[in-house]
């Protein structure tokens, strides 16, 4: 078993600003840093909402899962069903029978929201929209959304049964945004299908007029009002900001810039691994001459922009071990410090096995040494 990873409480670290550090419109919000998933920002962010066509997030995430793990394929022809066809709200105006592949589809569900393409995807992964609406709340369930549950994958509908929270929305952007080929689709302005005939404009303003802008997905309901799950990156950093019942469109846009920008100004990411690669461990009387170590726990640590400069790492890493060696024993500790502040303690540990000789191999092992010194 993995040996955990030994982190301090950081003095440095980031904790989450109160309500009123920010100022915002929307009732309900959430900013939070994608590689450590830290949450920067809250606004009433565990409040049951209708998230409108943001649910699309969900939909998007389980497509790309299927691509890469070769259930599907961008370039499979989708087939139109009549079921799809009759979705209301955003849509291409497909018709039954209609033949397009998935890049297609997936494309026109990022940049315009169309409803009868989400469909038409929901039923190609599982059969029937209501079989992937189960996968949607048993993957919302996987990812720790507790205040979540979906009845349709396309947030068209005002279902009291349909409802996420900021906070949820932040955790399935995280997840779909670790999707690198995602933003092939969500970064997208303006495109066409149908050989030109039919052009698309992104429902997202800020993937136009906003640096660094990822995506991801915009919500309107006459419940819901306009929600937003905004994502940008700079300089390695990835921000997700999360809007939901804002009271304008342009609104929910400010919100979320008001959100990023401080994010982007304020904060960064600590590296907690030094530049230089660790070194094998010997390993006396083992199968192997020596075993790997590897860090624990997570690469980065969101801290306060200020304090990046001051960073330091000290290894103690065991020279040699003697065999048997097992897999995430713990070999030595990397500290990680900003100025005279310790931000965190990792346990380094063995990613292998070693096995000890047994007596015949050592007494061979033995014997060769000594006739290679009578040689000498």
């Amino acid at each position: 078993m993995l040996a955990a990873c030994l982190l301090t409480t950081p003095a440095l670290a980031v904790d989450t600003l109160p309500e009123d550090a920010i100022t915002i419109q929307a009732p309900y919000a959430v900013l939070m840093e994608k590689s450590t998933g830290t949450v920067i920002y809250e606004k009433a962010s565990h409040e049951r909402c209708p998230p409108a066509s943001v649910t699309k997030v969900m939909t998007m995430l389980l497509v790309a899962e299927a691509v890469e793990a070769g259930a599907i394929r961008l370039d499979q022809t989708v087939t139109a069903s009549e079921t799809a066809c009759s979705m209301g709200g955003s849509q291409i105006w497909l018709e039954p029978g209609e033949q397009m592949s998935v890049s297609e589809m997936l494309k026109c569900v990022a940049v315009v929201s169309a409803n009868d393409c989400a469909v038409a995807l929901a039923e190609l992964i599982a059969g029937s929209e209501e079989a992937f609406v189960q996968r949607m709340n048993q993957r919302a369930a996987e990812l720790g959304m507790k205040d979540t549950h979906f009845t349709n994958c396309t947030g068209l509908y005002d279902d009291d049964d349909h409802y996420t929270s900021a906070y949820d929305i932040a955790l399935m952007s995280r997840a779909l945004i670790a999707h690198d080929m995602i933003k092939d689709y969500t970064t997208i302005w303006m495109d066409s299908i149908r050989d030109g005939a039919f052009g698309l404009s992104n429902t997202n303003r800020l993937i136009y007029g906003y640096e660094g802008a990822t995506g991801l997905k915009t919500g309107f309901t006459s419940k819901a009002m306009y929600c937003l799950a905004a994502t940008a990156e700079r300089d390695g950093v990835e921000y997700i900001a999360v809007i939901l019942h804002g009271q304008t469109s342009p609104q929910r846009f400010e919100d979320a810039r008001t959100l990023l920008n401080y994010a982007f100004a304020n904060y960064g990411l600590a590296s907690l691994r030094p530049g230089e690669a660790l070194p094998p461990v010997r390993v006396r009387l083992g199968r192997a001459d020596s075993v790997q170590p590897v860090y624990t726990g997570d690469a980065y640590l969101l801290m306060e922009k200020g304090s990046l400069q001051q960073l330091s790492y000290e290894t103690d890493l065991a020279p040699e071990l003697s065999a048997p060696v097992y897999q995430g024993q713990r070999l030595g500790t990397l500290t990680v410090k900003a100025g005279d502040q310790v931000l965190a303690r990792i346990d380094i540990v063995a990613d292998g096995t070693v096995e000890r000789l047994g007596f015949w191999a050592v007494y061979g092992r033995l014997m060769g040494m000594l006739i290679g010194m009578k040689r000498e």
